[in-house]
């Protein structure tokens, strides 16, 4: 039986029964996997695990994780390490839209704090909260290499450097609008080979 990591649900093995990724999905991690040498295959797991996130609503239960662990011959410890470790992995239920927001130091010298406050006002949340119609997600997290443009955000593939509030008016309107998840995933894959 997995263990509970902190944050999340307890392991539900009848949930877990019901659990497949679509055809797809299933292509991609294959080809994935296929990337690295025989006995290697663990090195996919990164995008591997962007893949189930994407195929389960944008977080990864036990039940997915296990699925996961299933479907790349490991121990499940071996998935749950690496989802626990990474700010990118949801480990409980988010909106479709997580806001990433950098908060390191030249995003914090830049503003990332008003950035946050601002965002969470918009949108009636703080910080680790989603908004009741379950669209929005507002998280902080570590550098996301964008120094640059900095103060900036991460939503699924995309980044949004220089923010004002402006900005984020503008990508937050653009994203109800479109209504759909965002994901790392919106990454083509396929086209990284």
């Amino acid at each position: 039986m997995a263990e509970v990591i902190q944050g999340t649900r307890a392991f539900n093995p009848s949930t877990r029964a019901g659990i497949q990724f679509s055809e797809e999905a299933l292509k991609t991690i294959e080809a994935l996997m296929k990337r690295y040498p025989e006995g290697k295959h663990k090195s996919a797991l990164l995008p591997v695990l962007h893949v189930a996130q994407a195929e389960a609503d944008g977080w990864l239960s036990p039940e997915v994780m296990d699925y996961v662990a299933e479907l790349m011959k490991l121990q499940p410890i071996e998935v749950y390490e690496v989802a626990s470790f990474y700010s990118m992995y949801n480990l409980k239920p988010v909106g479709k839209c997580v806001l990433e927001v950098c908060r390191t130091s030249s995003c914090w010298t830049r503003g990332a704090e008003d950035v946050v406050d601002y965002i969470g006002k918009k949108l009636n949340i703080r910080e680790g909260e989603t908004t009741a119609d379950g669209m929005f997600t507002l998280k902080t997290v570590e550098c996301l290499g964008a120094c640059g443009g900095a103060p900036m955000l991460q939503c699924g593939a995309e980044y949004h450097e220089n923010l004002t509030e402006a900005k984020i008016d503008s990508l937050i309107e653009r994203y109800r609008a479109e209504g759909r998840r965002k994901c790392y995933t919106d990454l083509d894959y396929q086209n990284t080979k």
